[in-house]
């Protein structure tokens, strides 16, 4: 939800109300009251669970408990210009990491509860323990430079899980809560505590990957390779199915949030007969209706036993638990057998996922039905949101 490479484009051009650094400077207090405060609970953990965000999702009650507990940590000026500085210089600061290399009393104490916020996270999405920290903050709202955004003492808003929330809540160094308008950028800046979406997409794929492994449904991916590209491969080389262009739309996301983290599931019967699905993530595919070139690989063929396959793309925006995920991909797809043709698979994946699992939508963005080794040339989804053209492209052994 928050990778680097996305937040400033999502950001840009996001008018701060015309907001000028005098006014940054001078009116931080009168837009303070000008915004709708509602009663909030001085509360110090992270895993706190009062707050004016009613909020079912466990990470985003974290996200919210984070963003609350930074915000009362930014009444210490060196602390502040800390932040004020990383925030400036990155898209994306890692606020665990922030604290470690600060030495202020704020930072300290938040770093203690930020740990254990990082492992109930993990445990939420159903990472492993292994998992870097993934917790970060970035600046909604045009570059200031670090003294002035000090000065301004900034609010700080986690994103809702829901897209369509009409109200935000911020809070500010004493705790109080506001209300935003979450159809148009806030008037002062504002800092939003999120997820790092690739490095969440990368971890929860390689549990989906080794949970379908042990029920035989998939191959583990290479932490080096691309993820489609099987070891058990032909040893004079294999056919593929490679994107050359793709475009979507309804991906943009609202200003509070970076792009959503598109990922793919392609499906069909292995070698063995048995059902595979191997997953492919889609790093680049950050804004709607703008054509990517990718030259990806999408479907590696040796690895199917009949020459169609069928193609989910889907999107986590925060809250996908992969490794319950998993377990209930598996547990579909095991009750699917080889009746000595292609079966379509899409419906068996989308009835494999309960909304509970989902609280940020959309989710499913598309798919694509029957795409064969011999497919070429320009399709649409089955719903209309996303373009590709693809082509044959064949792997040679070196």
């Amino acid at each position: 939800m928050f990778a680097e490479r996305q937040l400033r484009a999502a950001l840009t051009g996001l008018a701060l109300g015309g907001l000028t650094l005098t006014t940054l400077q001078g009116t931080a207090a009168a837009t303070e009251a000008a915004t709708t405060k509602v009663p909030a609970t001085a509360t110090r953990s992270l895993t706190a669970t009062s707050s004016p965000v009613a909020t079912a999702s466990p990470v985003a009650t974290i996200e919210d408990s984070t963003a609350r507990a930074l915000a009362r940590s930014l009444a210490d000026p060196t602390w502040r210009k800390q932040v004020a500085k990383a925030a400036l210089a990155d898209q994306d600061v890692d606020l665990l990491a922030l604290t470690a290399h600060s030495g202020a009393k704020p930072a300290k104490d938040l770093r203690t509860a930020l740990a254990k916020a990082e492992t109930d996270i993990a445990r939420a999405k159903g990472l492993g323990k292994d998992t870097p920290s993934l917790l970060r903050i970035s600046l909604a709202g045009q570059s200031v430079s670090g003294s002035t955004l000090a000065k301004a003492t900034p609010l700080v808003a986690s994103a809702p899980a829901d897209d369509d929330a009409e109200v935000i809540v911020a809070y500010d160094s004493a705790g109080n809560a506001h209300r935003l308008d979450a159809a148009k950028a806030p008037d002062r800046p504002v800092y939003i505590v999120g997820i790092d979406g690739q490095k969440a997409l990368a971890a929860g794929l390689e549990v989906i990957d080794k949970e379908l492994a042990a029920k035989g449904l998939g191959t583990a991916a290479s932490a080096t390779a691309s993820r489609t590209a099987s070891t058990t491969a032909a040893t004079s080389g294999f056919w593929t199915t490679r994107i050359n262009s793709i475009s979507a739309g309804d991906v943009e996301e609202p200003w509070f949030k970076g792009s959503a983290e598109i990922f793919t599931l392609v499906t069909g019967f292995g070698t063995d007969g048995k059902v595979r699905v191997d997953t492919v993530t889609m790093p680049y595919l950050d804004d709607e209706n703008h054509t990517y070139y990718p030259n990806q690989i999408l479907v590696n063929w040796s690895n199917y036993k009949y020459n169609l396959a069928d193609v989910v793309l889907m999107e986590d925006d925060g809250d996908t638990n992969y490794s319950s995920l998993a377990k209930a991909l598996a547990a579909v797809l095991l009750t699917v057998t080889d009746q000595g043709a292609y079966i379509p698979l899409v419906n068996a994946l989308i009835d494999a996922m309960p909304t509970s699992w989902w609280t940020d939508d959309p989710d499913y963005v598309d798919s694509f039905y029957t795409l064969a080794r011999e497919t070429t040339g320009s399709r649409i989804g089955a719903s209309g949101n996303v373009r590709i053209t693809v082509d044959r492209y064949y792997v040679s052994e070196l």
